[in-house]
């Protein structure tokens, strides 16, 4: 259930102490946005061999500007 995917989750530490926080979304968002090739280039995404369409990480552009 989502009340225990949640709680474990929650449960995560690291060895230097960080605790992670987590919350239930509830919002209802719009289907159907599109993101264009233009902006999806522009992002600074460094993706992950395992499982890379689902593993990765973005960064803000060096710039500062979106």
């Amino acid at each position: 259930s989502l009340d225990t995917m949640l709680a474990l989750i929650r449960g995560t530490t690291t060895t230097k102490g960080l605790q992670i926080k987590a919350v239930l979304d509830t919002m209802v968002y719009a289907k159907g946005i599109k993101v264009s090739s233009q902006d999806m280039a522009a992002l600074n995404m460094r993706r992950r061999r395992l499982c890379p369409n689902l593993n990765y990480t973005i960064r803000p552009n060096k710039s500062g500007n979106s």
